[in-house]
């Protein structure tokens, strides 16, 4: 198991840093840490119950918590999360391009918030990078829960090509995912979001759909959707996403919306995360699985700090859960305080 120091001593320390280097540090050691052990827990260990293992997409779940896309970009430290006690993870947003992201600071901490605003703009090496880092950990029979793969457009891409984009990416890492996510909700990329309409929903997927449907065993699709969309637009996306093969969604991404903050957001753009998302991307959860109906996969994500989140996510109709912002704020051990209340 992943030993981790006491977490007051070690959120005071990471929080003297920038926010953005507090992330590289603390990845950083958790890469090296991956690279000499594979993370795997022994069957009676607790994020292992038999109870809490979920069957969804075809996949075995050992528990519904899950890391959200962002804290591993690269996919580097696969091994330390499986350690943690998850049940899956997502790695990515990865680009078919390589790419910087946008100009720094672009992370910001709003610690009277339990939040963050990040505008990192999709910060990675491109899908090659990923594919080959991802070949070396299926060749050490890793990881042993499902891995996920987030697809995001390149910046330099243009939109009427965004399709073919997301296709690239999929074809050099399609195969070494159990499932992959369509992002089209990141407020840090521009035009991104106007992707969320219902032509552009079935253009990307109908394009991914083509070399999916060649793979032995096709992998499940999932969709990202923003929490700003109105109730309408997003079961109208949501549908069309099914309509053309998807297997479900993920809701939500970050927000646009800074109202009701404690914290000064003078001066910020970005997408904010953490416990003011928590209200309205279960709400918008909520309304789109009234909408869907119980069979399509929702995995929900947005503002989950203990669980009392976790179960409004669950209550509201999600499969499974996902942490970000919360392993910031709460540290490592949420993970198995969260399995422990459900």
């Amino acid at each position: 198991m992943l030993m981790t120091p006491p977490w007051p001593l070690t959120r005071a320390l990471l929080f003297k840093l920038d926010p953005e280097r507090a992330h590289n540090l603390t990845l950083g050691l958790l890469a090296r840490w991956s690279a000499l052990f594979d993370g795997r827990l022994p069957p009676h260990d607790s994020a292992r119950r038999p109870t809490l293992a979920r069957d969804v997409m075809g996949l075995r779940f050992p528990n519904p918590v899950g890391l959200a896309a962002g804290l591993d970009k690269q996919g580097e430290a696969v091994p330390a999360w499986q350690a943690l006690g998850f049940g899956f993870v997502e790695v990515g947003t990865v680009t078919a391009h390589p790419q910087p992201g946008n100009p720094r600071p672009r992370l910001f901490r709003l610690t009277a918030d339990d939040a963050l605003i990040n505008r990192m703009g999709f910060n990675n090496d491109g899908a090659a990078a990923m594919a080959r880092r991802l070949q070396r950990l299926r060749a050490r029979g890793l990881p042993e829960i499902p891995l996920g793969i987030n697809l995001g457009k390149s910046k330099i891409t243009p939109a009427e090509q965004a399709a073919a984009d997301y296709r690239h990416s999929f074809e050099q890492l399609g195969e070494l995912a159990d499932y992959v996510v369509v992002n089209i909700s990141s407020p840090n990329t521009p035009g991104l979001r106007d992707l969320q309409r219902v032509d552009e929903v079935v253009r990307i997927l109908d394009a991914i759909q083509q070399p999916n449907q060649r793979l032995s065993r096709p992998r499940p699709l999932l969709v990202k959707l923003a929490p700003d969309l109105a109730e309408d637009e997003a079961i109208a996306c949501a549908q069309a996403a099914l309509a053309a093969g998807a297997s479900g969604l993920i809701l939500t991404n970050t927000t646009i919306c800074f109202d009701g903050l404690i914290s000064s957001t003078e001066g910020l753009s970005g997408g904010l995360s953490g416990r003011p998302l928590l209200s309205r991307s279960t709400e918008l959860l909520a309304q789109v699985r009234s909408a869907v109906g119980p069979a399509p996969v929702i995995i929900g994500v947005g503002g989950i700090l203990d669980p009392e989140g976790a179960r409004a996510k669950l209550a509201a109709g999600a499969d499974l859960i996902q942490l970000y912002t919360g392993l910031i704020y709460r540290g490592p051990r949420l993970v198995r305080e969260l399995l422990r209340a459900l």
